[in-house]
């Protein structure tokens, strides 16, 4: 198969960039790979790809090179395909709206997969129906407003299939938009690069971004107490964010300097994480759980918070880790105390997360990609085929009118408080593009999974 995927940036730092690093990776072992990036901001990519793979840049931001999109008259008109409704709306324009339209137009690709709402919407209006459009969620259909909802609405059932990372997800998807084909297929999480930790060592680690929804004040509450039984246990943290400072400050309130540690980013994450000998998470929600599978394929067990949507369906509760509820910092004190205190059990448990964290190797996920991507194909040859694609494509044009107000209103508003643009009438209307900033993956502070949310 010839398999193309759409990406913001493929250059950057982020959970999407990372997870379709690896998937591509693995794929382009046995099928022609190619990854479509619409920006291009630095010379290399900050991740290392698969040279089977080829990398196309759409608009190249870089100062200094000859190709350079920088001062195209187009960057400063709108983006009028590209949701309003989208965060990253600003970034785009109507340069993007035409550099991206012409490379579906002319891809030579069997299916093209889509790797945020925005390109997504790109796919289901631009892309030629000779190809198989498959849509990716990184994050969860909740997390999204309401007005990029009803864009997903609109636009959704044109495509072949969307895929989320949780069964949880998948669910929430088919109830709030019926007759658009859903497949639950995880991120990949190749095997680490280093030995697993024997969980001796007296480490509790953390990472991510330092965000409120990852509820790092519990943890380090949580830890506080633990300290008054257990004080030659260290709590480290990597990653960065908006609340290092906060969190920094309820250290010091706390009195546990000597014992809790903010590490800043770092990567590779997997070496530090087998230094320790667990992993917690006491997210408030979590679109999947990149950094509990990472923990696993070192063999750390995991005590996490059973928080929508990933965490139970990774961590077998008693298994290969505990579960705890969200915002209970007596119940994360206890889990972790729990295995502390039991060196067998944590050991046990290490061994376990080790074994099932198999299941997210690539060559699995890849293989779960490939089995969908060629049942649509297969589909699209199927007797009727036409009639039903017209049926779901006319889903959800009576949400027309209603999205169109929506993102004409949400755009107009964003408009006038940036004061770029007078209040436009059209649909869809915004400011310019910008470059993709990126971060770390163990700590940036863009919610955007391409920016390192987990």
């Amino acid at each position: 198969m010839r398999i193309a995927f759409l990406m913001n940036n493929a250059y950057g730092i982020g959970g999407t960039i990372r997870t379709t690093c690896n998937l591509a990776g693995q794929l382009a072992a046995e099928h022609e790979v190619e990854i479509v990036s619409v920006f291009r901001d630095r010379d290399e990519p900050s991740f290392a790809y698969d040279p089977r793979i080829r990398l196309r840049p759409l608009a190249d931001l870089r100062a200094d090179s000859p190709s350079s999109v920088r001062d195209d008259p187009g960057r400063r008109r709108p983006a009028a395909v590209f949701p309003a409704s989208d965060r990253r709306h600003a970034e785009y324009s109507a340069l993007t709206d035409e550099l991206i339209g012409r490379c579906l137009a002319e891809l030579d690709a069997d299916v093209v997969v889509g790797t945020r709402p925005g390109l997504n919407v790109h796919l289901a209006r631009q892309a030629p129906r000779r190809l198989v459009r498959v849509a990716q969620e990184h994050l969860t259909l909740d997390t999204h407003s309401t007005r990029l909802v009803l864009a997903l609405r609109r636009h959704y059932p044109a495509l072949d299939a969307v895929t989320t990372t949780t069964e949880a997800d998948a669910a929430v998807y088919r109830r709030r938009m019926p007759g658009v084909r859903v497949t639950a297929v995880p991120n990949s999480v190749p095997s680490a690069a280093v030995p697993p930790s024997d969980c001796t060592a007296p480490v509790v680690v953390a990472a991510g971004r330092l965000a409120e929804a990852k509820r790092y004040d519990d943890l380090i509450r949580a830890f506080a107490r633990v300290g008054d039984t257990r004080p030659d246990w260290r709590l480290k943290l990597y990653g960065s964010g908006e609340q290092q400072d906060r969190l920094a400050a309820l250290i010091t309130e706390l009195g546990v300097g000597q014992r809790v540690t903010l590490m800043g980013p770092v990567a590779p994450l997997e070496p530090e994480l087998a230094k320790a000998s667990l992993l917690a998470v006491t997210s408030s929600m979590e679109s999947f759980g990149m950094t509990i599978v990472e923990a696993m394929r070192v063999g750390l067990p995991v005590v996490a918070t059973d928080c929508p949507l990933g965490p139970r369906e990774i961590v077998r509760d008693g298994v290969t880790g505990l579960l705890v509820p969200p915002r209970d910092i007596a119940g994360i004190a206890g889990a972790l105390l729990a295995l502390i205190e039991d060196d067998g059990r944590r050991k046990e448990m290490g061994r376990a997360a080790l074994l099932s964290a198999e299941r997210y190797d690539p060559a699995v996920i890849a293989d779960q990609h490939v089995r969908l991507f060629r049942a649509l194909l297969a589909a699209r040859s199927a007797p009727g085929h036409r009639a039903r694609a017209g049926v779901r494509a006319g889903a959800g044009r009576g949400l027309g009118a209603l999205l169109s107000v929506a993102d004409t209103a949400g755009a107009a508003v964003r408009r006038a408080r940036r004061g770029a643009h007078r209040v436009g009438q059209e649909s869809g209307k915004g400011s310019g593009q910008g470059s993709d900033p990126g971060s770390h993956s163990a700590g940036g502070s863009d919610p955007s999974p391409e920016s390192g949310a987990r």
